[in-house]
Formats: structure tokens, sequence, C-alpha cells
């Protein structure tokens, strides 16, 4: 059974958030944008970066402590990045494509809403495999964020035609 500290837990949805935000940055820049669109989606490419903040508060004091004894860190960091960008999207460089190939706005929403739903289950996966109470809970405030998205997003959809 995988025992995943929260730094790891972290590090995990910071690196999703980055790539998210990568998704809808390009995204907005679209042309042919509505103005409610791009408004959405700026808010959907912000709440990328509140959720970064949220997730790298989630780390306590003793967290922080451990970060800084761990001497190899960067290249954890490095290593746990790869697990992530071969799940949700391969790369930052990837997701920008996604949003750039999109032939319309209800494709930009569904890939959204495929990249959050592929986010759930990714830590609902890791849920499954680790028992520390401390990271459990880290996982379930991950799981409530990316769960929003979700149902934003598939609100969103219904407006489109």
């Amino acid at each position: 059974m995988a025992i995943y500290s929260v730094n790891e837990i972290v590090e995990f949805a910071v690196q999703i958030e980055q790539n998210g935000y990568a998704f809808y940055n390009e995204a907005s820049k679209r042309k042919g944008l509505d103005p409610e669109a791009k408004k959405f989606i700026e808010f959907l490419r912000d709440q990328e970066l509140d959720h970064e903040k949220t997730f790298l508060a989630l780390r306590d004091e003793i967290d922080q402590q451990e970060l800084g004894l761990t001497q190899d860190w960067e290249l954890i960091a490095q290593y746990l990045k790869s697990i992530i960008d071969g799940r949700i999207f391969d790369s930052k460089d990837s997701a920008i494509a996604k949003a750039t190939a999109a032939k319309d706005l209800k494709e930009i929403v569904d890939h959204a809403i495929a990249f959050e739903k592929d986010t759930l289950l990714y830590f609902h996966a890791i849920m499954d495999n680790v028992e520390l109470p401390k990271s459990r809970q880290a996982l379930r405030r991950i799981i409530h964020e990316e769960a929003s998205h979700v149902l934003r997003l598939s609100d969103f959809r219904k407006t489109l035609a």
C-alpha cells in the first residue's frame, strides 16, 4: 500500500493545478469567445491559482520542516510531476495544445470537464491507498475543490447551444 505524505499529495495537486491553469489561460485567449464565456474561463483559470494556494496551505509547520530536511525535494517534486504529467495532461504544453485545438467553446468545456474528472478519479484512487489521517484529510479537501469545478463546468455546459 502506498503511503503518501501530505507534501507528496500537495505536490500532486499543485502540479495538476498548474496544468489546469495553462489550459484555462490558453482557452481564455481564444478569439470569438463571447464576453460571458471569456469571463467564465478566466474565473476557472483564477480558481486554479486559488486552489494552488489553498493546497499549499494544507502543509503545516511540521510538513514545512520535513521539506527543509529533505535534501532531494526538488528531485522528488520532478518525479511526482512526471507521474501527474503521464496521467492527467501529458504536460502543460499538452494542456495548451488541447485548448488551442478545440474547435469551439463546447469542446473547450468538454476538455475541461474531462480534465477535472480525471483529476477527481486520480485523487480518489490515491485515497483508496492512503491510510495516514493527515494525508486523507488533505485529499478530502482537494477532492472537494476539484468536484466544485466539475459542477460549475457541467452547469455552464448546459447553457451552451
